[in-house]
């Protein structure tokens, strides 16, 4: 088992854009200043010895040690003892939308994210429930089996996008179905269904699953994403999905259907907002689902990792401190 311990500070690897922009616009400037100063065959005559290209081996040098400086402070830790652990608990399993309809921006950033910033809240407030998660669009798939290791949940949660499921369209019917497969055989109790859709281009069929799934005893909740007033869908090309007379097409979403079917599924359809009414809604909801005993193995230890990342950042910047500006001996007559 892999993880860090400190995951939030892995977003600091973005800084490296900036300082890599930074890092083009002085090779732009000290291009420009050389070329203001003299001919390219003077200065290499004025200063035979000067590198051309070591500043961009001495930056990429310091850009590496950065990114391992990074995850030395993110701390990576591998399991080194296993347990076997008593809990106590219901099952959950959350089915995502992943449909291009879920890169409409009728609620900020857009739906997919807001989406996910929604399971990532839900995921620190579980405590010894088993989580799943299956991701649709055309068809549905198992992302991730019942397990109480939700930080290998929110690893799965951050790969998820629109992309994942080539075949396009809403099965919630066959989301629906997955999760009541994926379930514990014969259990007819102590089971959850979160669907998260926009509830755009259902396939059908999915009144049918829900219900299936609840005479397992599957309570299905809904949380929706968008407005009814709806929203364009952006493509690849920087565009808007359109129809064949090139009209833009609107993404609505369909608030009443999530209420049927929730209805079906013995649950309740909630709006996913800006705060976590919605995530408070739900587990007001799950509380009042009997709970069950069973044990899971997990890991108990771990080992901390963070010294070999931050050796291998410190002999980096070893490395480039030894780097002089001069040309490579051997290259000099070149």
């Amino acid at each position: 088992m892999f993880r860090f311990e400190n995951p939030t500070l892995l977003y600091l690897l973005l800084m490296l854009i900036p300082f890599a922009i930074a890092f083009l616009f002085f090779l732009k400037w000290r291009k420009n200043k050389l070329a203001a100063f003299g001919e390219k065959t003077l200065i290499a005559m004025l200063a035979p010895q000067a590198s051309t290209s070591k500043h961009i081996l001495k930056f990429t040098l310091w850009s590496l040690a950065y990114v391992f400086v990074i995850l030395g402070l993110a701390n990576p830790q591998i399991g080194s003892k296993m347990e076997k652990v008593k809990r106590s608990g219901i099952d959950v399993m959350i089915a995502l939308d992943v449909s291009k309809s879920m890169l409409a921006e009728d609620i900020k950033p857009n739906r997919l994210l807001r989406a996910k910033n929604f399971i990532n809240t839900f995921i620190e407030q579980l405590n010894n429930d088993r989580l799943g998660i299956i991701i649709f669009a055309g068809h549905a798939y198992l992302q991730m089996p019942l397990t109480v290791d939700y930080s290998a949940a929110k690893l799965f949660l951050n790969t998820v996008n629109t992309d994942l499921v080539p075949t396009q369209g809403t099965a919630i019917a066959e989301a629906a179905e997955l999760s009541r497969q994926s379930f514990v055989k014969g259990d007819t109790k102590h089971k959850a269904l979160i669907i998260i859709t926009d509830g755009e281009d259902n396939e059908g069929g999915a009144e049918e699953a829900i219900e299936a799934a609840a005479k397992e005893g599957v309570k299905t909740f809904i949380v929706g994403l968008g407005t009814e007033k709806g929203a364009p869908i952006p493509d690849a090309r920087g565009d808007y999905k359109r129809d064949s007379d090139r009209n833009i097409v609107l993404s609505k979403a369909n608030f009443e259907m999530m209420k049927s079917l929730a209805s079906k599924g013995n649950g309740k359809a909630f709006l996913a907002g800006n705060g976590n009414e919605a995530i408070n809604e739900i587990f007001k909801e799950l509380g009042r689902i009997n709970t069950k005993d069973f044990e899971e193995y997990v890991f108990t230890d771990f080992n901390d990792q963070f010294q070999w990342c931050l050796a291998i950042a410190a002999l980096l910047l070893f490395a480039e401190y030894l780097i002089s500006e001069r040309k490579w001996k051997w290259s000099i007559n070149l």
